[in-house]
């Protein structure tokens, strides 16, 4: 009987398109992701990046799952901030602004290359190779540029504009001094070299051999604070999930000391309780209920020391279920009271399942000469520092809003998910997994519907809400903003679903450049 090979959902058709290459070829859900990621940096360049940092939450079939934290680290000392490369620039997206710090002052210990290597070696198939073949045909023969990609190009149009060489990477070959046009060819032929060079001599060459010696002598003349010991330092750590039992389904999330997962599971269970689905999508007590919700895990992120640290026993003390009802006693006492990342997600016809996010923030501007990579600007992202700016401790795994995530359905079925997004990635997540199971939308719906994100006192929300559910959200947070169509400041959930007869579904979110691409059917 022929079956499919599998399927992947990401920000960008090529990205998808990757990863369904790679299992065809025989590889698995961990190889399909890995070669999707190296895609990502070549056709998503201000979204994904060898030089950012991210995780991957791994369901290999019929095991417990793991996450693997290849997210970026503080480097192991501070310089004066008078000796630093470090200012703020401003994203223009159009109803909003937002305030980034780039320059190498805001750069931080990279991890994606060290995950791609770690990861495939623990739970890989294919060669090195293999994996990253795709991306360096990319690289090398260009990809045109779409409507998104040259959508958030201009939004970031003053990081570009800092450097030539951040420029070529969004730029065509006839105009290198500005943002190629959609439909325009974009090439990296830097990337494609340092690819094939990464498979011949391994990580080292980025952590130790001539492309660290090089990004260690930038950062020392150009106000910089990565040292060698720093990139010598670095490894990528495995980590248990945070696992959440919710609406008849078991989730794993993302673990500490990043707070994203224990934050999605525990909105998932003051909601538990709430009926939701005895009331229509949209209506005021789903919105209300939401919304209040939102506001409760922002206070406990601020309240309880989650913006500085988590533990696993802060984790498990923040789900234990006597906590979870004290609290929905007192936030939903009023029942009518009348506010730079990407995503991929794939399975396999074996029944693994791989969730990996990757950011490189918004990136620092500094391309490593003759590599084609671009640096993060981690130690530049406000939601990063709660302390402040230049507050961090040194040589330590930065803590993330990024959440993979993997859910066990009740009918035996699988779905792995994810969304960019920076602080609005767990409201987005949550919204989907809520659609899912309080609502029962299909895979499709649950990710295209209207959302809605609280921010302190400040509320978001897109159209498509019942006029009764916006005036209950808006009597509660007068300060609101109704955007007037979906955008990507609502996040960009990727998703793909494994039936229990082993079908596939997939979703793109289109605020994101979503992609789905189902693997060539093979013999079985």
């Amino acid at each position: 009987m022929a079956q499919s090979a599998g399927i992947a959902a990401s920000g960008h058709r090529e990205t998808s398109a990757a990863a369904a290459r790679l299992l065809e070829q025989g590889g698995n859900a961990f190889d399909a992701a890995l070669g999707a990621m190296c895609a990502a940096c070549v056709v998503e360049p201000m979204l994904a990046s060898l030089g950012g940092g991210g995780f991957l939450l791994a369901q290999p079939a019929g095991e417990a799952s793991s996450v693997y934290d290849f997210f970026v680290q503080t480097p192991g000392r501070r310089r004066p901030m008078g000796e630093l490369d470090f200012y703020p620039i401003l994203a223009n997206f159009g109803t909003a602004t937002q305030e980034f710090h780039i320059g190498m002052g805001s750069m931080a210990v990279p991890g994606v290359i060290a995950g791609l290597f770690e990861i495939s070696r623990q739970h890989g198939r294919l060669p090195i190779a293999e994996i990253v073949a795709p991306a360096i045909e990319l690289a090398r023969d260009g990809v045109r540029i779409n409507n998104f990609q040259s959508y958030i190009s201009h939004i970031l149009l003053p990081i570009l504009q800092a450097s030539p060489d951040a420029m070529r990477l969004v730029a065509n070959a006839r105009s290198p001094g500005q943002i190629a046009a959609a439909g325009e060819l974009v090439k990296n032929p830097d990337l494609a070299l340092t690819l094939e060079a990464l498979v011949a001599q391994g990580p080292d060459l980025f952590y130790r051999g001539e492309l660290a010696q090089r990004l260690v002598r930038d950062n020392a003349e150009q106000g910089g604070m990565l040292r060698a010991r720093d990139l010598e330092d670095y490894r990528v750590l495995r980590r248990e999930p945070v696992r959440y039992s919710s609406h008849g389904a078991s989730f794993s999330f993302n673990s500490p000391p990043s707070p994203s997962g224990c934050l999605v599971a525990f909105v998932l269970g003051l909601l538990a309780e709430q009926k939701l689905h005895e009331h229509r999508w949209g209506h005021a007590w789903h919105c209300i209920s939401l919304a209040r919700a939102m506001q409760e895990a922002s206070r406990l992120r601020r309240e309880s020391g989650l913006e500085e640290e988590v533990s696993e026993a802060g984790v498990a003390a923040i789900l234990e279920p006597e906590h979870l009802q004290s609290l929905r006693a007192s936030v939903f006492r009023d029942r009518l009271f009348t506010r730079g990342t990407t995503q991929i997600s794939v399975a396999d016809a074996e029944g693994n399942l791989a969730s990996l996010t990757i950011s490189n923030g918004e990136g620092c501007a500094y391309v490593l000469p003759g590599s084609g990579i671009m640096l993060n600007n981690m130690l530049g992202e406000e939601d990063l520092s709660p302390r402040g700016f230049h507050q961090w401790p040194p040589g330590v795994r930065m803590a993330s809003m990024m959440c993979p995530s993997v859910a066990s359905l009740p009918d035996g079925g699988w779905v792995a998910l994810g969304s960019g997004g920076s602080n609005r990635i767990r409201s987005a997540i949550v919204q989907v997994l809520l659609n899912m199971f309080e609502f029962a939308q299909p895979l499709e719906q649950a990710v295209t519907a209207p959302r809605m994100h609280l921010e302190g006192a400040h509320l978001s929300f897109e159209q498509g809400f019942g006029e009764d559910g916006i005036g209950a959200v808006t009597a509660v947070w007068p300060d609101f903003r109704l955007w007037p169509e979906p955008n990507m400041f609502f996040g960009g959930v990727h998703a793909v679903e494994r039936l229990p007869d082993g079908r596939f579904r997939g979703a793109g979110d289109p605020r994101r450049g979503g992609a789905v691409a189902l693997a060539g059917r093979r013999q079985g």
